[in-house]
């Protein structure tokens, strides 16, 4: 199969590296050669953070270049906004729509942009926003945007459920997998 390419970005703390350690899990699982890169910004400080996910029979790089990413799974939607270059004519963005301030809009250097869901659709993209925080908090934690975002990614791919489910159990710790399922659950069912 051609080498299919997912990029997963967001900003420090929001949970990306686990996702992407979940989805490749259950890609190696399923029999793909898989190769994961992550690029940490000032990921301590809030700083973006992006994550490339690359499997298929085989692959020879982990990393996607502009144009190239099937899918770009965003935790914020500047992010999103952020990496539109990257995604292919054909590619999807799944985004959530929190809004984190980054240090220029703190720091009043700078103004969020206003209306990123209209601009990023009106420029052709094909965009599936949904309110990933909302959805976390109801599942009972806001730390488990990143399960409910993995949730809204498994509608684009053809694995059961039980595979998703155990991937979950092989990447968070005991006591948070039924949680992390519940938000997963919520991501696949909005």
């Amino acid at each position: 199969m051609k080498t299919k390419n997912i990029m997963i970005v967001g900003v420090g703390g929001q949970g990306t590296l686990l996702a992407s350690k979940l989805l490749g899990k259950l890609l190696l699982t399923k029999g793909y050669d898989v190769k994961v890169s992550e690029v940490h910004g000032m990921s301590q400080r809030g700083g973006s953070v992006v994550t490339y996910v690359r499997y298929g029979d085989k692959v020879y790089s982990p990393i996607i270049d502009k144009g190239e990413a099937d899918i770009i799974v965003s935790f914020e939607l500047l992010e999103a906004a952020r990496y539109t270059e990257y995604l292919s004519p054909e590619g999807t963005i799944i985004t959530n729509t929190q809004k984190v301030n980054p240090m220029p809009v703190i720091t009043g250097a700078a103004q969020y942009p206003e209306n990123l869901e209209e601009k990023m659709k009106n420029a052709g993209i094909k965009l599936d926003a949904i309110d990933a925080l909302a959805l976390a908090q109801q599942a009972g934690s806001s730390k488990a945007v990143n399960l409910v975002l993995m949730g809204r990614l498994s509608k684009y791919f053809d694995f059961t459920q039980e595979e998703w489910m155990t991937a979950i159990e092989q990447s968070v710790p005991e006591k948070f997998i039924s949680l992390n399922k519940e938000a997963f659950r919520l991501g696949k069912e909005v």
